[in-house]
């Protein structure tokens, strides 16, 4: 999964705020674009697989890589 439209780094933050910042970060897309999302909190994972449920967004992939999370969204 390399295809994004913006980049969020959200790196050394603890829930909720990665959510929250990617919430605001996919206010500014247009329908379809995708939001690369960077996070370091394990609980991230199940946080953004349950924030894409409740939004209608599309989580499209998600990895591990280093310690870091990356999380690929499409907005609705």
């Amino acid at each position: 999964m390399a295809n994004f439209d913006e980049e969020l780094d959200a790196s050394g933050l603890n829930e909720p705020l990665p959510i929250l910042r990617a919430k605001k970060a996919l206010s500014q897309l247009s329908s379809g674009q995708v939001l690369r999302v960077i996070a370091t909190d394990p609980g991230s994972v199940k946080d953004f697989a349950a924030f894409a449920k409740q939004t209608g967004n599309q989580l499209l992939g998600s990895r591990e890589e280093g310690g870091k999370y990356y999380f690929y969204i499409q907005k609705a």
